[in-house]
């Protein structure tokens, strides 16, 4: 069984504590108050946590992968019955997980759901998102490039999801407030 090696919990318990500690930071500091200011709005929120939660996930799994591929500390991949598991098998769980969340509303935001719910299924999302982007290369080539030429797509890929999670994050005013605007009339 994979979750019974220390392995499989390595990823998981290290961008947790991350989550956690930054968490922690902001509510315990005066960056509480400047946090509810900036992102009073449930999605604009959501947004940013899945982009926090995407961001640490991407630097955390990059770096126990470099480590694995290159024999560094106590890492190893997880196997089961001599087969690799990927990370983009726990990252597309975790999206079902998340999305079965939100389809019976648990997190979505809405007033009938707890708003620390909102905030956990945004930053799962975000770390699904990275472990499955991660492996980008693998699932549009449907075999193990991670290491060759064509595990560039991956980075592609997340540098593009990590890009739209940021403009929806820091663009989302802006363009929200073209899209509201009435055209200009213009003088004769």
């Amino acid at each position: 069984m994979p979750w019974a090696h220390r392995s499989f919990w390595v990823a998981p318990v290290i961008i947790g504590a991350i989550l956690a500690l930054l968490s922690l930071i902001v509510s315990r500091s005066r960056l509480r108050a400047i946090y509810q200011q900036q992102l009073g709005e449930s999605r604009r929120e959501r947004l940013f946590l899945a982009s926090v939660g995407f961001f640490v996930a991407v630097l955390v799994v990059r770096a126990l992968t470099i480590a694995i591929h290159n024999d560094i500390g106590p890492f190893h991949n997880v196997s089961m019955h001599g087969r690799h598991i990927h990370h983009l098998v726990w990252g597309i769980l975790l999206l079902m997980l998340v999305g079965y969340c939100w389809l019976v509303e648990i997190g979505t935001g809405s007033d009938q759901s707890w708003r620390w719910a909102g905030r956990l299924t945004s930053m799962l999302y975000g770390v699904a998102a990275a472990l499955t982007l991660d492996e980008f290369a693998l699932w549009l080539n449907l075999q193990d490039v991670y290491w060759q030429r064509e595990g560039h797509e991956s980075y592609e890929a997340m540098a593009l999801f990590g890009g739209l999670l940021c403009v929806g994050v820091f663009g989302g005013p802006f363009f929200r407030g073209i899209f509201r605007r009435s055209p200009e009339r213009r003088p004769n």
